[in-house]
């Protein structure tokens, strides 16, 4: 067996073909779309961290060498994802990092706010009251984001977090005390999700930035583009229809 700091960065194809399977099949994933939490989304988070071999770690010290090795990796603020200054230990899985600057990018076009990270990898000893015994934060694979009074903000981030889920690269939950959203990445299946997507933008279609006008539908704008609805709900992890006038959208240009 592989030493457990070395599965964070790995993709193996074992994974896809059984133990994540069996996590994210079927009732077990829409039992989560409302972002209520429960039992099984939490022992899918942990099957998740074991299918991964990952190290609950349990002390700062911890945290930082696994930091030291490149196991973690330093969540830093930029102009679309702000990492609040009372995080303290701003390191997660790479993909974790990567997933904060992706949405955080999304998320600022969509409703011109930053995205706010509350939280990240919190060794086990040093774990708030109120948090679950089995949170995967110990692990690196978590992140919690702030819980935005915008509704439209809201409604989109919402909306990207129960699309993600359907396609089984993360569970996330809305947290009530206090408000926020947790957020546990399956750091594989993500990285081969986000894999997907850069090769559709090499390969196939290329992508174009597009401001949403009063009026607008997505089933105009794909029209207009040469493409598809559910081609722009891909690349945008759109679950519904619903847009905004003043939000920007990526839209795959057709033949």
């Amino acid at each position: 067996m592989l030493p457990k700091h070395l599965h964070s960065t790995r993709l193996f194809t074992a994974f896809a073909a059984g133990c994540f399977v069996a996590a994210s099949g079927g009732a077990a994933v829409a039992e989560g779309q409302s972002l209520r939490g429960s039992r099984s989304s939490m022992d899918r988070q942990n099957r998740v961290a074991q299918a991964h071999d990952f190290t609950f770690i349990d002390t700062p010290a911890r945290v930082r060498y696994f930091a030291e090795q490149g196991w973690l990796v330093e969540v830093v603020s930029n102009r679309d994802v702000v990492v609040k200054r009372d995080v303290s230990f701003p390191y997660a899985r790479p993909e974790v990092e990567l997933f904060a600057r992706r949405l955080g990018s999304q998320y600022r076009r969509a409703c011109g706010e930053q995205l706010v990270v509350t939280s990240l990898t919190r060794p086990a000893t040093r774990q708030p009251r109120n948090a679950s015994d089995r949170s995967v934060h110990p692990t690196g694979m978590a992140l919690d984001i702030r819980y935005s009074w915008n509704r439209q903000c809201r409604a989109w981030l919402e909306d990207v977090l129960m699309s993600l889920e359907r396609q089984g690269v993360l569970e996330a939950t809305l947290e009530r005390r206090p408000r926020h959203y947790h957020v546990a990445i399956f750091p594989q299946p993500y990285a081969r999700y986000v894999e997907r997507l850069t090769e559709r933008g090499i390969g196939g279609p290329q992508l174009q930035e597009y401001r949403v006008r009063r009026g607008d539908s997505l089933w105009r704008i794909a029209r207009s583009h040469g493409t598809t609805v559910d081609e722009i709900r891909e690349v945008n992890g759109l679950q519904g229809n619903q847009i905004y006038a003043g939000q920007v959208i990526d839209v795959p240009l057709g033949g």
